[in-house]
């Protein structure tokens, strides 16, 4: 039995699914794009992975310790679609009559109880679907990502070589990197002048933000370094905001046993499928869940 933990960031990837595909509605005119974009996702999952212990992961509430340092946090992000709020209870649903767990924290973001759950199981291997460069931080020998690339279809692989390639800094620098830069999508602005490259190229000359301030007139590039002496409140902020809390308690997954996947609950999908009128998605299912259920027998 393979015993990889899965953690998907759930409501990245009803996003991007619902995103991706556009206008798909019923006879009657209702949206179904979030529930078909959430079904071809279970199955790619089920196809690449075929998991037994896993979660998907959502945000539940505001996140206080980021709000009490910025109020202005993600204030750039627009409010979830209507057609897509409607789908909502029936992508949960979907995903949780697939057999995975749902698993959400009160006023913490996906990605701190993502860190949290590896940090909880860290001799086990950890397998983290999401595209948030933060998430990058908690990457190391046990815990690898996966990410999806527009246009192609499968998961593309980012361990720690890869995170290396991608951003020029070590899994272990994400944090102070991206507190230079900023994340625009999180409305955390960078230091002004400071791009990916002269992030990487600081943090390969002083190895550390703290290091950094504390030998600013070692900074060859004067422009840079009167930036970065300017900038050390900023510095400090943006990194307390982009650090994931990997101690989060629940009880949700207080053991391994509360990630173990269920049996798939095919009345469910049917339901959903008929209501949808996603006529393949039923016999999807069915067909790749067949060496994990009778078809009879289903898990109520």
């Amino acid at each position: 039995m393979d015993d990889t933990i899965y953690l998907v960031d759930a409501y990245a990837h009803i996003y991007r699914g619902y995103f991706a595909v556009k206008n798909l509605t019923t006879s009657d005119g209702k949206p179904s794009n979030a529930v078909f974009a959430m079904s071809k996702f279970l199955l790619q999952l089920e196809k690449e992975f075929s998991p037994n212990l896993g979660a998907f992961v959502f945000d539940l509430g505001a996140p206080k310790r980021r709000l009490d340092l910025a109020p202005d946090y993600k204030a750039n992000r627009a409010h979830m679609p209507d057609e897509m709020r409607c789908q909502i209870d029936d992508v949960r649903s979907l995903i949780e009559s697939a057999g995975w767990n749902i698993v959400e924290v009160e006023n913490f973001e996906a990605d701190d109880v993502i860190a949290s759950i590896a940090n909880r199981f860290s001799d086990r291997e950890i397998k983290i679907l999401s595209n948030d460069k933060d998430v990058a931080q908690v990457v190391n020998e046990n815990v690898e990502m996966f990410i999806t690339v527009p246009g192609k279809k499968g998961f593309k692989l980012r361990d720690k070589e890869n995170v290396v390639e991608k951003f020029d800094v070590k899994p272990s620098q994400i944090i102070d990197y991206l507190a230079m830069i900023g994340d625009s999508s999180d409305n955390i602005p960078g230091v002004e002048g400071i791009g990916p490259k002269t992030a990487a190229s600081l943090l390969k000359q002083f190895g550390s933000i703290d290091e950094m301030l504390a030998k600013t007139e070692e900074i060859q590039r004067e422009r840079i370094k009167k930036k970065v002496q300017s900038s050390s409140d900023l510095l400090k902020k943006n990194r307390e905001l982009i650090r994931l809390d990997n101690d989060i308690v629940s009880d949700s997954y207080n053991s391994l046993e509360k990630l173990e996947l269920r049996l798939p609950n095919l009345n469910e999908i049917e339901r959903i499928a008929k209501e949808y009128q996603l006529k393949n998605v039923l016999k999807e299912f069915t067909e790749i869940f067949k060496n994990k259920s009778n078809p009879m027998l289903f898990d109520i």
